[in-house]
């Protein structure tokens, strides 16, 4: 059975990533990018599926001296006696973890009645010059003090956990290597200590003492090629850390909050593509909204609107490298055809997200349908007009290099608003019920329209600018009056609507409204009435239960961290500041013990669930710190 949610760590490469349990198991790893099958599939099924679990050998517990039958033990002569061929390593949580430093080198510690052990896990970034374009995950076993008897079990599962591979040993250069190969996957084995292989699971038994290091390593390689290079574990660990410690030395960010922004900038870069810049919203699929439940998504994808506010935090953080390979992503996934504009596209802007579902997976705590791709793709969202535009003029406000395309799209973009911004979508939590006239749709078309005025009142280029200013006062007018409840004195979901919207606190940070209008104050406040869970946080909008609702879908879901960093930064613009940072650390608060939050929190469950771990959480979350910090040359959003 997989882990809570926030019991697992992020490792990754900027190409794809693993999520760790605190007891050692790798039980989520998709080879060679973010969007490939999962050779390690346990996390949505079981240790049938796929795992490597790395952790001592004897439940922590026990005695020193009396050795349960069947357990392993010391022989007479001080060597390690294997366990029983059938036996994983014992599932028992680290001690303690954390990365080390500012960095995705993740270390678990047990405290064992023979010793302490430390296991070292990370993922060399494929981008550095001196590197192969392979993935590797490397495992260095490091004994701290004692000697403690170890056990590593490997089990891989190629295709989401549904193909056995064949496993088998072969000699590379006066050394015995152990490779699995399944059709164009080949995944190879190397380590200083024994393997052998029992029950389709390949283990090795070892004792590690203080001082000593044993390093694993697991590298993916086209199965056509030969065997990859074998790596040096203790090189690679400096390189990473080297990457990682230079990386970081960019952030301009030194305000109070600088340890919860760095772990986020960090999470996103982890979650970065390197090749093309493209950003996934999560590096896993299925992890439920609501556990138990149907609403399991596929989040290995980049999605459009999370477009302004990652190129916001960047920018105002210092990474302008990062910055500009996100916004040269967008212009190419976009074009060739932005009167079609997806609301997500493959992280190398793929446009076909064909979604499936894997049958043979039990899901997370058994919430199905396990999916892969996401129909979601196929939507009309027109609120992500207004965040490609809005991305857009950020990068020109803040003086990245000028790219011509950038203003031609912007204005073939505004040319199909103009046409189609009267038309219901599927908004901006891609609700798989009946189209509607969704008021922050219609907002970010507004501001597409308005900051496309601005672009060309401030550059050389033409455009009707007479006739988009009365669209854009027609669009404003539009969503006044048929958006606003003047009896509760609360903007609504939809026209017609007496439902909230949590998009709804995103009126005055898109400068729809200043934040001291009347009608501003009395949604946020609304918002603080009927979508606060007890504990304080933000549903996106009421669901209906057992029944399908505005979002087509059955069953409920935890409070969207987003939309509750959300209201901490309307708080903060209306002068609430008190309010604000005590929400922003109550936030803080429910991040696991390294700093990583999902989509969501159950407020029931008092537990994080949803895609783990979620830009979309981490990007606002550094975007509030740095308004209540009242740093940085620019205002969010």
């Amino acid at each position: 059975m997989a882990a809570r949610i926030e019991d697992y760590a992020l490792i990754g490469d900027m190409q794809t990533a693993a999520l760790v349990s605190r007891d050692g198991s790798v039980d989520w790893l998709c080879l060679p990018r973010f969007d490939s099958p999962a050779v390690f599939a346990g996390l949505l099924g079981t240790d049938e599926h796929g795992f490597w679990r790395i952790g001592p050998a004897d439940p922590i517990g026990r005695p020193q001296t009396a050795a349960p039958k069947g357990l392993p033990d010391f022989t007479e002569s001080g060597e390690f006696r294997a366990l029983p061929a059938t036996a994983a390593a014992p599932a028992a949580p680290a001690t303690r973890r954390r990365y080390r430093g500012d960095s995705l080198v993740l270390e678990q510690e047990w405290d064992t009645p023979r010793g302490t052990v430390r296991v070292i896990d990370f993922m060399p970034p494929r981008g550095l010059p001196e590197r192969g374009a392979v993935p590797q995950m490397i495992r260095i076993v490091e004994g701290v003090s004692g000697r403690v008897r170890m056990r590593s079990a490997l089990r891989m599962r190629f295709s989401y956990g549904r193909v056995v591979p064949w496993v088998h040993k072969v000699e590379d250069g006066g050394s015995v290597r152990t490779v699995a190969v399944a059709g164009p996957d080949s995944v190879w084995l190397d380590g200083e200590a024994e393997t052998y292989g029992r029950n389709l699971t390949t283990y090795a038994d070892f004792t590690v003492a203080a001082g000593q290091r044993i390093a694993f390593a697991l590298t993916w390689q086209p199965s056509h090629l030969g065997a990859p290079d074998q790596p040096d574990a203790e090189e690679a660990l400096a390189t990473t850390e080297e990457f990682w410690q230079d990386w970081v030395s960019q952030c301009t960010y030194q305000g109070p909050y600088r340890e919860a922004v760095v772990r986020s900038l960090v999470t996103l870069k982890g979650l970065t593509y390197a090749p093309t810049g493209g950003i996934v919203a999560a590096p896993t699929t299925s992890l439920p909204e609501d556990i138990g439940g149907v609403r399991n998504w596929d989040y290995r994808f980049t999605w459009l609107r999370d477009a302004t506010i990652t190129l916001s935090s960047l920018l105002r953080t210092g990474y302008r490298d990062e910055a500009r390979a996100w916004r040269e992503w967008l212009l190419r996934a976009v074009a060739g055809d932005p009167e079609n504009l997806q609301i997500m596209y493959g992280i190398a802007g793929e446009r076909e997200l064909t979604e499936a579902s894997l049958d043979w997976l039990p899901g997370y705590e058994g919430s199905t349908p396990v999916r892969i791709g996401n129909t979601a793709a196929e939507q009309l969202q027109l609120d992500v007009y207004g965040e490609v535009v809005e991305a857009l003029h950020l990068a020109h406000m803040t003086g990245l290099v000028r790219n011509d395309h950038a203003h031609l799209l912007q204005l073939r973009l505004i040319s199909y608003l103009e046409q189609h911004w009267r038309e219901p979508d599927e908004g901006i939590w891609e609700v798989r019920g009946p189209r509607r006239h969704f008021v922050h749709s219609k907002v970010m078309a507004w501001v597409a329209v308005d900051r496309t005025i601005r672009m060309l009142e401030e550059t050389p280029h033409e455009g009707p600018l007479e006739r988009w200013r009365q669209l854009r006062d027609d669009i404003h007018e539009d969503v006044c009056e048929h958006g606003f409840d003047p009896e509760r004195n609360t903007f609504t979901q939809s026209y017609g609507s007496k439902e909230l919207d949590a998009s709804l606190l995103l009126i005055p940070q898109v400068n729809f409204l200043p934040p001291d209008d009347k009608r501003v104050i009395g949604t946020i406040e609304a918002i603080q009435r009927e979508l606060l869970t007890p504990d304080g946080f933000v549903l996106r909008y009421p669901t209906s239960g057992g029944d399908e609702g505005v979002d087509g879908l059955p069953g409920d879901e935890g409070a969207f961290l987003a939309c509750s960093f959300w209201l901490a930064d309307d708080l903060a613009m209306i002068g609430r500041v008190g309010e604000a940072r005590d929400l922003f650390e109550r936030l803080l608060a429910i991040r696991n013990d390294v700093g990583l939050l999902a989509e969501e929190w159950d407020p029931r469950l008092q537990r994080q669930v949803g895609n783990f771990p979620q830009a979309f959480s981490h990007v606002p979350l550094i975007d509030t710190a740095l308004r209540l910090n009242a740093t940085g040359g620019l205002p969010a959003r």
